[in-house]
């Protein structure tokens, strides 16, 4: 199964990263399917870089480009340890910017240490997120921290287009390939829900009975400057609304 999603995954991040280039104004030189000349030169053992034709860079085979992939990017993200989606979205990030600079953005976003390695530390901070808001809620504010980041570098107005062409296509492949959400926020806060209704209650009685007080003839000091009349009604007002409110909540759940 890892072997399988990391092939499938793999075949999204190809999709972008297409065949050779030799963009001038590119800083990584000549790149292959998303593997640069000096990516290459170091997987290989040659150094320095200049020292690898870059006729070796456009002979590039799939199947060493995966060896790297899987070496240099995949595994150092700790993807194989991620849930469906996430996995695509960090691996993606990864080849695009750095292993590195992929995992302190997750760990930024989780508000970890940011080490620049998956452990156990940020692998239980994955869990705990994803229990509370769902695989999609961290996938989108991982690709919106990574945008962010891209935006902010000099050659975004070569490549901004792109970039965020990309970044939206590996968000909406994620989410698609992501497991359905845990439990939904608003069942997930019932009981706070529940509480809320009876501090409204709370508050329209104690308002009830502060304009029957004043009513009577006896002084509240802490309500002093809103009549009898206007508190009993503002009281019941709050009461019935909160009963339309509660109906209107029962309908839709």
């Amino acid at each position: 199964m890892a072997e399988e999603q990391f092939e499938r995954c793999l075949a999204q991040v190809l999709r972008h990263e297409g065949g050779f280039a030799d963009h001038p104004d590119d800083p990584g030189g000549a790149t292959n399917m998303g593997i640069t000349r000096q990516t290459l030169a170091a997987w290989r053992g040659v150094s320095p870089a200049t020292a690898l034709p870059v006729g070796a860079v456009r002979n590039l085979s799939r199947a060493e480009a995966a060896q790297i992939y899987r070496a240099q990017y995949w595994a150092p993200v700790g993807a194989d340890t991620l849930p469906l989606g996430l996995d695509l979205a960090l691996f993606d990030f990864a080849v695009h910017s750095g292993p590195s600079r992929a995992v302190k953005t997750l760990q930024a976003e989780l508000g970890v240490a940011r080490d620049g390695a998956v452990g156990p530390v940020t692998l239980r901070a994955v869990g705990q997120r994803v229990a509370r808001e769902g695989v999609d809620e961290l996938i989108d504010a991982l690709c919106g921290r990574r945008l962010q980041f891209l935006s902010e570098l000099s050659t975004f107005s070569v490549f901004g287009k792109g970039w965020t062409a990309r970044v939206a296509a590996i968000r909406q492949t994620a989410l698609d390939w992501s497991p359905a959400a845990p439990i939904p926020a608003k069942n997930r806060s019932t009981s706070m829900t529940f509480l809320s209704g009876y501090k409204t209650y709370i508050v329209a009685a104690i308002m009830l009975l502060t304009g029957l007080a004043q009513a009577l003839g006896l002084e509240v000091p802490t309500l002093q400057g809103s009549s009898a009349g206007h508190l009993m009604m503002e009281a019941i007002a709050v009461l019935l609304l909160r009963r339309g409110g509660l109906k209107a909540n029962a309908a839709s759940t």
